[in-house]
């Protein structure tokens, strides 16, 4: 699907302005699973890294919520103490 849309967005750049934005609309629509399935699957790897028990649910949440708070949150809660080998993260 993803090929497709990219396919049709290339299309789409060629067709006339007062033509163009019904294709460019359908590429997005058909490119942007495999976005979400790209982002989502990047969160998961690195869920697979985290020592918590918490379920994988965290990850794609941090994709939907949008004012970047959570993202501030689970920066200093985990990014930071993983990088200095501190807290829940220390060598064992």
């Amino acid at each position: 699907m993803a090929l497709a849309g990219l396919a049709l967005g290339i299309v789409a750049i060629g067709t006339p302005e007062n033509l163009r934005v019904w294709p460019i609309i359908f590429a997005g629509l058909l490119f942007l699973p495999a976005f979400f399935y790209g982002y989502v699957v990047t969160l998961w790897h690195w869920k697979d890294r985290y020592r918590g028990s918490h379920s994988d649910l965290w990850g794609a949440l941090l994709l939907i919520e949008t004012s970047s708070w959570m993202k501030l949150v689970y920066l200093f809660r985990h990014l930071i103490p993983d990088m200095r080998h501190t807290g829940r993260y220390r060598a064992s």
